[in-house]
């Protein structure tokens, strides 16, 4: 892909760090994230953002950047959280550890109506995540805008370089976005960004890579593996996708994917492993081991099926790099491992046998793709599902009878969603089992039995997640036919937790 004229954002380990990625993309440019390890990869950009961290400025091994190279790129540069502090002390200037830190909503009071707050209110919330602050201004530093408390959180040297304390790129910035789009009014010769051309930049190097290769391409009946499908389908290439019944899905879900590959004329050979599966997590309650059995298993089960096929296909997206912080080039801070950044996956990338087109897009941006390739829209915005599948919503060990009760709670659930109307309005909704076992009554008698969890939540891409209010109505019916109807359930719950501080999924 050519990348004169994209806004280059370098990565210092946050873990909003793609959303600024996302930002630009919905602002119509073309973005592209870059390790500092990368930079000899970057040429004539349109613009630079450095990202903000977990590092302190003032640690002996933080992550720093040749100063000179930046400057003589000669673009708009923004520094965000971390990548201000280092401007500040690039510039000549100074940073300090704060005796408190700073986390959540603040008050952002910009000192001029111009430039990057062009179009802004006097005052507007922001989102801070930081430790430092900035101490001594060098000569020629503006303040450009300060919290409540009147500490600079922006700053501006020369006409384009700017830096802020806090996170335009999430959400809970509510004028973040005007914020990032007067930053790159700054720029000149911005390369646009549209799905149409991606598209079209994707099957060019599909076929580059695949060539007369053999691809495998495991398939689940989600988002992201079946617009991963009909790409590859639609790329011409040497493709078999192959579906695995792990036996951790959820109710009546292996038919539904087989009809729905079946409307889309892509053909799929399914392999039933549920019992292969089951018996390689018996008695294993640790989430880590969990995923990295199923996700080991899971290649192994490809392979099995195959033979000597050349290359395997994942529908990797951005959040599952950024949270398992698998490339050892990341920053960030590990929070879990996914099932597609295994050792075994690992080991074959090393190798040049792992295709992930779609490891720079967001969900949205998946829907989006498969929507300019005809994919229904039902199959586009089925519910996210966890490459473990209902592993993750079954703390502790995973029984076939815990699995069992899961889809049936979940089936009553996600059925009442659709019949109250309220499927569509949710980002993911599910029901899980709460490996504790409570006392209640049934029929006169005295019950000793698990809870379910339920869990609806809205997002825009897995990064933050907030619990949706649904009717109570809904909760009621639902309540009540689980309680009626799932034999080992007499007590059901409604998880209303944000992310962070919890995750979308319990494991």
């Amino acid at each position: 892909m050519d990348d004169k004229h994209l806004v280059a954002v370098i990565d210092f380990g946050s873990q909003y760090t793609q959303l600024i990625v996302r930002r630009v993309r919905e602002l119509g440019y073309m973005a592209k994230l870059y390790a500092l390890e990368d930079l000899d990869q970057i040429h004539e950009p349109g613009a630079v953002i450095l990202s903000g961290g977990p590092k302190s400025t003032t640690d002996a091994d933080a992550p720093d950047i040749d100063f000179e190279w930046l400057q003589s790129l000669n673009v708009p540069v923004l520094g965000v959280c971390y990548g201000m502090q280092l401007l500040n002390i690039k510039h000549g200037g100074t940073v300090k550890a704060s005796n408190k830190r700073e986390y959540g909503p603040a008050a952002l009071l910009p000192e001029t109506c111009a430039g990057l707050y062009r179009d802004m209110s006097p005052s507007s919330q922001v989102w801070m995540s930081h430790s430092d602050t900035v101490d001594h201004l060098a000569e020629g530093c503006r303040v450009i805008a300060r919290n409540a408390e009147g500490v600079p959180v922006s700053l501006q040297w020369g006409e384009t370089t700017f830096g802020i304390q806090f996170h335009p790129e999430v959400t809970h910035s509510h004028e973040g976005r005007t914020i990032l789009r007067n930053f790159l009014s700054c720029a000149a010769n911005l390369k646009k960004f549209n799905i149409g051309d991606f598209k079209r930049e994707l099957i060019r190097e599909i076929r580059e890579r695949v060539g007369n290769r053999q691809v495998v391409c495991g398939v689940s009946g989600g988002v992201d593996s079946t617009v991963l499908a009909v790409l590859l389908h639609e790329a011409g290439v040497n493709m078999r996708a192959i579906f695995v019944d792990n036996g951790l899905l959820r109710k009546n879900e292996a038919e539904e994917v087989r009809a729905n590959f079946a409307r889309m004329n892509v053909e799929i050979e399914t392999v039933d492993a549920s019992e292969r599966f089951l018996a390689a997590l018996d008695g294993e309650s640790d989430p880590e081991k969990k995923r990295r059995i199923i996700g080991g298993l899971f290649i192994d089960v490809f392979w099995d099926a195959v033979g000597d096929a050349e290359m395997l296909a994942q529908g990797t997206l951005y959040p599952d790099v950024i949270e398992s912080a698998s490339n050892a080039k990341s920053k960030a801070s590990v929070i879990k491992t996914h099932h597609n950044r295994v050792e075994r996956v690992l080991e074959l990338q090393a190798q040049g046998k792992v295709l992930e087109p779609l490891a720079e897009l967001f969900k949205d941006e998946v829907r989006e793709l498969g929507a300019s390739m005809g994919i229904p829209h039902d199959i586009l915005w089925r519910h996210p599902f966890p490459g473990p599948g209902l592993a993750v919503r079954c703390p502790g060990v995973v029984t076939k009878e815990r699995l069992d009760i899961i889809r049936e709670c979940d089936a009553i659930f996600i059925g009442n969603l659709k019949k109250y109307g309220w499927y569509d309005k949710v980002w993911q909704a599910y029901a899980g089992l709460i490996p504790v076992k409570t006392v209640g009554v049934k029929g006169d008698e005295r019950s000793y039995e698990w809870a379910t969890n339920l869990r609806a939540i809205v997002s825009e891409d897995a990064m933050t997640a907030d619990w949706v209010e649904l009717p109570p109505a809904l909760l009621r019916e639902t309540s009540n036919r689980i309680l009626n109807e799932v034999k080992g359930i007499n007590r059901v719950l409604y998880d209303i937790s944000t992310k962070p501080p919890a995750s979308i999924e319990w494991e």
